[in-house]
């Protein structure tokens, strides 16, 4: 699973590299950031809200616009009845770990609201894949089906700020539909 994480990876950055080469046509420049940070993951199937781990890396595309490959960690526990004879039944236990991948595309709109130099407001959209691994507890011997009714595509949408508090560090406020983050952004 590693493996397939790491060269996912790679082949965005190289992707957008490639990309990047075409020269920005004017405007401030947006990328070259490196978003880290935690936030707070909701998904109807687990029935709560988890904490999360994120990092992205922004590109320059064109004018206000940037790609981003990034990748997120979640991990969960859920617990499930097992009645395995007549009489005999107990709760049981898998973990989750989640890990969604992929390319995160923003359109900044500092030149339309007129922002100044210390904020950045934009709309975003994430596209990619969502890795799993699933943990039992060793002596279940049940049904290991899950069903959280979802798929292994990740599509996200958001909309966010930045504030930054000189030219190379800022703090990022990202408020999506799925995973919503609170990021430190690192401008390279």
């Amino acid at each position: 699973m590693k493996k397939i994480i790491y060269i996912t990876f790679t082949l965005c950055l190289l992707i957008i590299n490639k990309s990047v080469a075409q020269k920005n046509t004017g405007g401030e420049k947006y990328g070259k950031t490196l978003n880290v940070g935690f936030g707070i993951g909701y998904y109807g199937y687990i029935g709560r809200s988890s904490p999360v781990i994120h990092a992205d890396l922004e590109f320059d595309v064109a004018k206000n616009f940037t790609l981003a490959p990034f990748i997120t960690y979640f991990s969960y526990t859920k617990y499930r009845y097992w009645e395995y004879s007549k009489n005999n039944y107990k709760n049981y236990s898998y973990r989750q770990q989640v890990i969604p991948i992929g390319l995160k595309g923003t359109y900044y709109f500092d030149q339309f609201l007129g922002a100044g130099n210390k904020w950045d407001f934009y709309l975003a959209g994430s596209l990619g894949l969502v890795l799993r691994k699933t943990t039992w507890e060793t002596s279940y011997t049940g049904d290991r089906t899950i069903e959280n009714g979802s798929s292994n595509l990740y599509l996200d949408g958001h909309i966010g700020a930045e504030y930054h508090f000189n030219s190379k560090i800022g703090l990022v406020l990202d408020l999506s539909t799925g995973i919503s983050t609170l990021c430190l952004a690192i401008h390279l």
